[in-house]
C-alpha cells in the first residue's frame, strides 16, 4: 500500500511539471503549484467515500431477493488539475485516484448457476438457497471530465474514467440449500456451507462514465458528489462461473481542498 500511495503522489506532482519557470527561492512543491497557476491550472486534493454496489442489470430472475446489504468502508483519495478555458464557463479536469469499491450482500436464489468448493473438489450446477457474496476491489483510476461552472459556488462535471485493478476480492458462500448438477432438474445435492472464490478472475482493466456536482463552501474547500457507472463487467464476458455481467455502480461523496 505504501508503494501505491507514493506512486499516486508522484503522478499527481507530475501534473504540474510542464508549466513555466518560477522563483528559485521557494520550495519545489510551491514552485510547481505556482507554475500551474500561471498557466491557468488549479490544483485539487480530494477525499471521499464510495457508496454503491457491484450488481447485474437488470436483476436476473435467479436472484429472488436481497436479504442483506453492507456497503463496507470504501475510501477514495484523488489528486487532480483543472483548467477553465478563456473567460468562459467551460473547463477540463483530470487526475489520478486511488479508490476501493466493495460490498457484502446476502441473497435468496433459485436455479442460480455457480461453481463452489465442496470437500476436496469443485462442483458446479444450479443452486437454490442462500448466497453471501463479498466484493472488495482496489483501483488506480484516471478520470477525464468536462466541467461547467454554473456560478461562483456551483459547478457540474461529466466524462469518462479508466481503472486499473491493484487488488481484487470476490468471495462468498452458498448455504441453506441444494445444488442440482448439470441442469435445473439434475441430481440433487444438499450443501450446508459451500465456499467460492473468483478473486483471481477479476478484470484488470475497467472503464466507465461519471457525472457529478460540486459546491464551494469556502475559498479553498468544497463538497462534491460523483456517480460512477462501470460499462464493462468485473469478469470477462465469456466467464462461465458467473453467467451474467456485474457492473460497479458507485456514488462518491466527499470534499476537495482547492489550492
Amino acid at each position: 500500500m505504501r508503494k501505491i500511495i507514493i506512486a499516486l503522489v508522484a503522478s499527481f506532482i507530475a501534473l504540474t511539471t510542464t508549466a513555466g519557470n518560477a522563483n528559485n527561492s521557494i520550495s519545489d512543491t510551491d514552485k510547481n503549484l505556482i507554475k500551474a497557476a500561471l498557466q491557468g491550472w488549479s490544483i485539487r486534493l480530494s477525499a471521499g467515500y464510495n457508496l454503491g454496489g457491484t450488481a447485474p442489470l437488470p436483476l436476473p430472475v435467479e436472484i429472488r431477493g436481497i436479504e442483506g446489504f453492507n456497503p463496507g468502508l470504501n475510501l477514495s483519495l484523488k489528486g487532480s488539475a483543472e483548467k477553465m478555458f478563456g473567460k468562459g464557463n467551460w473547463g477540463l479536469r483530470w487526475g489520478v485516484e486511488l479508490e476501493t469499491k466493495g460490498m457484502t450482500t446476502n441473497a435468496d436464489t433459485k436455479n442460480y448457476y455457480m461453481e463452489v468448493a465442496n470437500g476436496d473438489g469443485i462442483v458446479s450446477g444450479y443452486w437454490t438457497g442462500k448466497v453471501k457474496t463479498k466484493v472488495k476491489n482496489t483501483y488506480l483510476s484516471i478520470p477525464v471530465l468536462a466541467v461547467y461552472k454554473i456560478n461562483e459556488r456551483w459547478n457540474v462535471s461529466a466524462g469518462a474514467y479508466a481503472s486499473f485493478l491493484l487488488d481484487g476480492e470476490f468471495t462468498g458462500a452458498a448455504y441453506d440449500g441444494y445444488l442440482r448438477e448439470g441442469n435445473p432438474t439434475g441430481e440433487k445435492t444438499e450443501l450446508d456451507n459451500a465456499l467460492y472464490d473468483f478473486s483471481k478472475d477479476i478484470r484488470k482493466f475497467q472503464y466507465g462514465v461519471q457525472a457529478g456536482a460540486e459546491y464551494k463552501i469556502y475559498k479553498h474547500l468544497s463538497v462534491f458528489a460523483d456517480l460512477k457507472w462501470g460499462l464493462n463487467g468485473i469478469f470477462p464476458s465469456d466467464y462461465s462461473s458467473v453467467t451474467f455481467a456485474l457492473y460497479p455502480i458507485y456514488c462518491t461523496l466527499g470534499f476537495t481542498y482547492l489550492f
